[in-house]
């Protein structure tokens, strides 16, 4: 009696239901990134016409972002392309390219303060910024919940259900790929 409970004890502790729990909280999370990434794509749409409208000039900014735009929506990962950081690295360069080309548009928006002071731009503008916030803590909840699941498909007893029952792998955390993003920007003030 006493065997068959240590046995039925050590299995219950051995990943069974918590293992595809982690990694359920993992993929979900990643749907959240995917989801906030979709809300920017959404935005530029509206956010490059309105510029179109006010800036003619800046044609060569506009069709980069644009081409950025499409880019970063045609590389797609499903949650199960998550334990191949090729594809999460693809995913996340597309991302990166995006944003420096929507830095690059809305720092030639100086230029205009006709547009500046747009009202739709300013809403889209602020609604921009607040989804680049989303994303950042969409981000941070996925890579939370893949250092959990690693550390559940790692760490003894669970490691035993995750490699035999379930086969599981650890997956990729998102990392920055804008180039330079570990320096501090250099703030010049004319002085």
């Amino acid at each position: 009696m006493l065997s068959t409970l240590f046995a039925v004890g050590t299995l219950t502790a051995c990943g069974i239901n918590s293992v595809p729990t982690a990694e359920e909280e993992a993929k979900a999370k990643w749907a959240d990134v995917q989801a906030q990434y979709q809300r920017r794509s959404n935005l530029i749409g509206n956010l490059v016409a309105t510029v179109k409208g006010a800036a003619k000039q800046e044609q060569d900014t506009l069709v980069r972002v644009t081409e950025a735009r499409a880019k970063a929506t045609s590389v797609q990962v499903s949650a199960d392309d998550l334990s191949d950081p090729a594809k999460v690295a693809q995913f996340q360069q597309a991302q990166a390219a995006l944003s420096q080309g929507l830095g690059r548009l809305l720092a030639s928006v100086e230029a205009y303060p006709e547009l500046k002071s747009n009202q739709n731009f300013l809403e889209l503008q602020s609604q921009l910024e607040g989804t680049e916030n989303r994303i950042a803590v969409s981000i941070r909840d996925y890579n939370e919940a893949v250092r959990a699941y690693n550390t559940r498909i790692r760490t003894f007893p669970d490691a035993i259900g995750a490699k035999i029952i379930h086969g599981a792998k650890a997956m990729t955390p998102y990392q920055a790929t804008t180039p330079g993003a570990e320096e501090a920007p250099k703030v010049d003030f004319g002085t």
